[in-house]
């Protein structure tokens, strides 16, 4: 047997609202009211996954993937939700499929003289072979003692967590070092869903 309860406003004993519904907006609590989410629910409202990588090293390149000396930030309050995304040899698998912002920084500095030119750069793949660039943050300089410092950001609609990934590479027209550390984020990542795909 089934039974429908059909109502426009549920109040608990004091008379406060805890689910009102008017005009198709469906509102729960009032004003300063915390909503928690059950253990072991699935929460399909807001952010359900966020993640920080870093270079732990800094390097010295001319140019390529970044595939060594990564860690998930773990110091001063680090905020992850969710599971977060898993790293291999520099490539990222991400948790469950969604609409991710995906951002990139490093800071650069060049090790002798001058430097043509020098970038950061997201690549993606959808399946997980191919890779092309979908942002870069690029720099040119003929000064020497060259520092700069680069941040990049893109939109990445995940509808396959095997097949679609992301990896950061660095271009740079003469030898640069791409700077790393354990204790802050120098060169890393940020990961983001914002909804569903």
């Amino acid at each position: 047997m089934t039974a429908i309860l059909k109502v426009d406003t549920i109040q608990d004993t004091s008379g406060n609202n805890i689910i009102n519904e008017n005009s198709n907006t469906i509102t729960i609590g009032k004003s300063g009211d915390t909503v928690n989410l059950a253990s072991g629910a699935t929460n399909n409202l807001g952010i359900t996954q966020a993640d920080q990588w870093r270079i732990t090293a800094g390097f010295n390149t001319t140019g390529g993937d970044v595939t060594a000396n990564w860690e998930r930030i773990d110091t001063d309050g680090p905020g992850l939700i969710g599971s977060g995304v898993s790293e291999s040899s520099g490539i990222f698998t991400f948790p469950e499929t969604g609409i991710y912002l995906v951002s990139a920084q490093s800071y650069v500095s060049a090790t002798s003289g001058a430097i043509s030119s020098q970038a950061i750069n997201l690549k993606t793949t959808l399946d997980n072979s191919n890779y092309s660039s979908a942002v870069l943050s690029y720099d040119s300089s003929s000064t020497t003692n060259y520092n700069a410092s680069f941040f990049c950001s893109t939109l990445f609609d995940v509808t396959d967590t095997s097949t679609h990934k992301v990896k950061l590479a660095v271009i740079t027209g003469g030898t640069s070092i791409f700077d790393g550390s354990t204790s802050h984020t120098a060169t890393g990542i940020t990961f983001i869903r914002l909804g569903n795909t």
